[in-house]
């Protein structure tokens, strides 16, 4: 499977952003560190730096090493200094044994190569997370039924499905349920309708407005009224570039995925912002856990305490209205309602 790497040549090329004129080493940042397997880069980032999403202002790309924005177990960082800036260097293979290359066609495997973050907790919700208008879900074709009238069909079953199939909509159909109707915190603005992902199915005939599919995947029992929208055409992001939002927003954590109570490390979260706040995938921002309310016994009144820093979090997949993140750290349980702001 491709893996979405971190992508620091790419950031590099985009120029030096504003925010990022002082960067600040962590007081214990070691001198060189190996990699080794099950590292992420955020994790190897934050061994260096105060501020992990800062990494690319101190990568050096060292143009002896093919493909130097991509970092594999085995290979050795140090950190050194130009023009009193500090500065990565790597140092390609086991035990730092620096490569030679010679003029030839190379290829390096790229699954080998260490993520942002730990990829196995947002792969499905890269290639099937989606959310839809009020109304949209009403008006796609259903299942109408499945093959000899059964009413759960699964992987490989054929099944009838009722509603405008458009030429333009290929062959390939989402099978999904209607899920939670998310509402801005604030405004109460719809912001979508989560689809809940059930499948996949091809459409191999049509007859005026039914048509019959085969099951390629299913992530439980697909029933009769389950919808089928065409393939978004949803572009994977190949690379996460840790940045700071490109102008100040603030949002709202509103709910998180596994019906938790408190929201801990490693949680997926959906935010209240999206594309049309400027955010794009690889955006980091800090978690506030709400201050509580207190009694002042003096004053006789009730007083709220302070919003706390207590988490930091990265957005991986952004819609227009609202966007799934990934909980890099917490100090604290945190819960939805809680804050995002700058970090």
């Amino acid at each position: 499977m491709k893996k979405w790497l971190f992508g620091l040549a790419a950031a590099l090329a985009m120029g030096v952003s504003a925010i990022a004129a002082d960067v600040a080493l962590n007081p214990d940042h070691p001198d060189k560190y190996m990699v080794v397997k099950g590292d992420t880069l955020w994790d190897i980032s934050g061994r260096f730096l105060q501020k992990p999403w800062l990494w690319p202002e101190i990568w050096h790309v060292n143009p002896q090493i093919a493909n130097p924005h991509l970092i594999y177990p085995g290979d050795l960082l140090s950190l050194v200094y130009v023009d009193g800036r500090p500065r990565l260097n790597v140092t390609r293979g086991a035990m730092g044994n620096t490569v030679k290359l010679s003029p030839t066609m190379r290829s390096e495997p790229n699954d080998n190569a260490i993520p942002a973050i730990p990829l196995d907790k947002i792969n499905a919700f890269l290639t099937q997370s989606r959310f839809v208008e009020p109304g949209e879900l009403a008006a796609a074709p259903y299942i109408l039924a499945g093959d000899e009238r059964n009413i759960i069909s699964g992987v490989g079953d054929e099944v009838y499905a009722r509603g405008n199939f458009a030429a333009n909509q290929g062959s390939i159909f989402g099978l999904y349920r209607e899920g939670t109707m998310y509402r801005d915190p604030v405004t109460g603005e719809a912001l979508g309708i989560q689809a809940i992902d059930i499948g996949e199915a091809k459409k191999i005939s049509q007859d005026y407005d039914i048509a019959t599919l085969v099951l390629n995947r299913t992530t439980q029992e697909v029933r009769n009224g389950d919808r089928l929208l065409p393939n978004a055409n949803k572009p994977l992001v190949a690379t996460f570039h840790p940045s700071a939002p490109p102008r100040p927003v603030s949002g709202v954590l509103m709910d998180v995925q596994g019906g938790v109570t408190q929201i801990g490390s490693m949680d997926i979260v959906m935010v209240n912002l999206g594309a049309r706040e400027g955010l794009s995938a690889g955006n980091v921002m800090s978690i506030y856990k709400l201050g509580e309310t207190v009694r002042d016994d003096v004053a006789d009144t009730l007083v709220k305490l302070p919003n706390v820093r207590a988490g930091l979090l990265m957005f991986f997949s952004v819609e227009e209205k609202m966007s799934y993140a990934l909980v890099l750290k917490t100090s604290r349980p945190l819960r939805v309602g809680d804050r995002v702001e700058m970090p």
